[in-house]
């Protein structure tokens, strides 16, 4: 599996997602971009799926929407998934495709196809416990909490989902990572959030 030059900015799906949810709130560009901080032809970009974004960048307008993430992925519609449904969560040159189902609600799995200097693009936290990570292919280095570690093919870890964590591929070659997250993440963001 390779980045195709079709999904190359990941945000064809999620870009027009995200300008529904900012018209159906009644914001405009200009203030969706000041509530999370980007610039709005960045934002402008981003809803018509002409860039990239960082984890980090798309969390904060999901934050500035008040939507959680997990009400922009497609899930599996059968009980048999076959490769996953193509999702994105932000990040640079990967791929990422989800395996759970929308009733799944105890956890999440996801696999990340990740290109040579692809990664997160940033420190984040995410709305769940637990993340477990088990590297199929490849090598990724992992920071979590300001402690980087190297894991390599075979290698796993698990660590607090709330924990700040910033990723990427750090070979000349592909990575493919296997991500369990703990329990789902919600599809609406919970009101204890700040």
């Amino acid at each position: 599996m390779s980045v195709s030059s079709e999904r190359a900015t990941g945000m064809d799906d999620v870009g027009p997602k995200l300008r529904a949810f900012r018209i159906s709130k009644n914001l405009s560009v200009t203030d969706l971009a000041a509530k999370a901080g980007i610039t709005k032809g960045f934002l402008s970009l981003a809803e018509r799926g002409k860039t990239r974004v960082s984890v980090p960048t798309l969390l904060r307008i999901c934050e500035a929407l008040d939507i959680a993430i997990g009400s922009l992925f497609t899930y599996p519609s059968e009980p048999v998934v076959h490769g996953g449904v193509p999702l994105y969560m932000g990040g640079d040159n990967l791929e990422e495709y989800l395996l759970t189902p929308l009733t799944e609600e105890h956890f999440q799995v996801m696999q990340s196809v990740i290109q040579p200097g692809g990664g997160s693009q940033g420190a984040y936290t995410l709305e769940a416990d637990s993340i477990f990570v088990l590297v199929l292919a490849g090598q990724l280095s992992l920071e979590v909490a300001g402690k980087i570690t190297t894991l390599d093919l075979g290698d796993s870890t698990t660590f607090s989902a709330r924990d700040e964590h910033n990723w990427f591929n750090p070979l000349a070659i592909e990575t493919r990572v296997l991500w369990v997250i703990a329990p789902a993440l919600p599809l609406r963001r919970s009101r204890t959030d700040s």
